[in-house]
């Protein structure tokens, strides 16, 4: 384990950015709200172009020397993050949930796999892979840094996603400037503090502001790749932006994530799975299940077991100890996810559960809400709410329910449920999307290959094939006989 950090870092004040390891400020700032109260909490630098400039400028100088040291003393700086990130772990989930609103299980999982991703992800390598070797001609594929990468990072795990890309950008010997979300900036801006005397000046920087710096860092002629998470419309304006310096890209975008639920399940054993499938983080996750196909023959039996069980889980403030799901985290989304309320009471769905937001409460909190087999056509079933209300949908003929499975432009993610292990195997071996869960969810790993098809994204994360997306192929050639032709 690393030496413990000499640094004094209040993680409750003092948000600044850091560029070239030192704290940075900008001369505007913006307010940080605490999404379950709707107080501000912090406020912080609202980065300009000369800001980032100089973060990607210090990110150049760096670069040189970090790329040139051996990949065994990058590895070990970068799995030290991860030590120092435990020594802090507990101020770090407190701190998580302020900005983000998630409870305190959420925020362990959360901290606690950005700890294990820093320390797994410092294991992998890429050496180099001998294509030819005879005695007259030697061929060789390097995989070489790529430069200063730009991490783009959303609201709804703002650590852990930040983790996945800075993680593999340092091993693979680049320099990274990250941009948190404008909701969700603190825990970034504190990891930065914290390793700022760890790490050489200008190989991790933090600047932060909204909208126009995220355009910027996607236009900025001296950033050679960009790592992005968030929506599929921001993903295409991300990658347009990028199109004028044909930057590498790497998007991780938006799902509409099928669950299929066979005849033959236990409805009592598995609801459970399947309401956290489907609410975890409180559905504000890429990866939620948002739509749960329930064969005809247990239709009834699951929904009501569903209801049964999503009765026990407190919705609240996620500083109280027996909250399960936290609130909206912010007040845009919240607007969003009040749409598709407003529309089902329209279209007169039936709702098995919940259905009416309280706009009276503190923060932004929506109840957990379950739609009765809507129509295939409505927006709760074609669309990404990234909230809590799930369409409950039947279905009896499996090819059937496959065609609607796969009828989507997202294929982020699916989960197949149920007792006849060769059928499900089955049925996930027939559905369009980067990863498919069967009789389990939200199981990621650093060595597990994670990314979207369709237009949930471009490439991937986590994995030797992650790590290799912030590296450029090179083949080294080698005639061995001089003068021969």
């Amino acid at each position: 384990m690393t030496q413990p950090s000499t640094l004094d870092v209040d993680l409750d004040r003092d948000y600044t950015m850091t560029i070239d390891g030192e704290p940075a400020t900008a001369p505007s700032t913006f307010e940080v709200v605490n999404p379950a109260t709707r107080e501000v909490i912090a406020t912080v630098p609202d980065a300009t172009a000369a800001e980032l400039d100089e973060a990607v400028a210090a990110a150049w100088r760096a670069f040189p020397g970090w790329s040139a040291r051996p990949i065994e003393e990058r590895q070990a700086l970068v799995s030290a993050i991860g030590d120092r990130l435990e020594e802090h772990a507990e101020g770090f989930m407190a701190l998580l949930t302020r900005e983000q609103g998630k409870p305190r299980a959420g925020a362990e999982w959360e901290v606690g796999g950005s700890i294990a991703w820093f320390r797994e992800i410092a294991k992998q390598s890429l050496p180099d892979e001998i294509v030819e070797d005879g005695p007259e001609r030697r061929v060789v594929t390097r995989f070489t840094p790529l430069g200063v990468v730009g991490a783009i990072t959303p609201w709804n795990f703002p650590i852990l996603l930040a983790v996945w890309k800075i993680a593999p950008a340092l091993v693979a010997g680049n320099t990274i400037v990250v941009k948190p979300s404008p909701f969700t900036p603190l825990t970034t801006l504190k990891l930065a503090e914290l390793v700022s005397d760890l790490l050489p000046p200008g190989v991790f920087n933090v600047v932060c502001g909204g909208d126009d710096l995220g355009r910027r860092i996607s236009e900025h002629p001296d950033i050679r790749k960009i790592a992005f998470t968030g929506s599929t419309e921001t993903g295409k304006r991300v990658m347009a932006s990028a199109s004028g310096t044909l930057k590498r890209l790497t998007l991780e975008l938006g799902g509409n994530d099928p669950a299929i639920v066979l005849p033959d399940v236990d409805p009592e054993r598995i609801a459970p799975q399947l309401f956290w499938a489907a609410f975890q983080n409180n559905a504000q996750f890429c990866n939620a299940a948002k739509r749960l196909y329930i064969h005809a023959d247990v239709y009834d039996a699951v929904r009501d077991a569903l209801v049964a069980y999503a009765r026990t889980v407190k919705v609240g403030d996620g500083a109280e100890s027996d909250t399960g799901l936290g609130p909206i985290q912010n007040a845009p989304q919240y607007e969003k996810v009040k749409e598709y309320f407003a529309d089902s009471r329209a279209q007169g769905h039936t709702f098995a559960l919940g259905g009416e937001i309280d706009e009276s409460a503190p923060g932004w909190f929506v109840p957990v809400t379950l739609v009765d087999d809507p129509p295939e056509t409505s927006r709760l079933v074609r669309e990404e709410p990234f909230g809590p209300i799930l369409p409950l949908v039947r279905w009896t003929d499996e090819d059937d329910v496959i065609a609607r499975a796969n009828d989507t432009d997202w294929g982020l993610g699916a989960t197949v449920w149920g007792a006849d292990l060769e059928r499900i195997e089955r049925i996930g071996r027939r559905l369009e999307a980067g990863t498919v869960w069967l009789n389990e969810v939200h199981q990621y790993s650093p060595y597990q290959a994670f990314g979207g098809h369709k237009q949930s994204g471009i490439g991937c994360e986590n994995s030797l094939h992650g790590l290799t997306e912030y590296t450029n192929w090179q083949s080294l050639t080698l005639n061995k006989v001089p003068g021969s032709v």
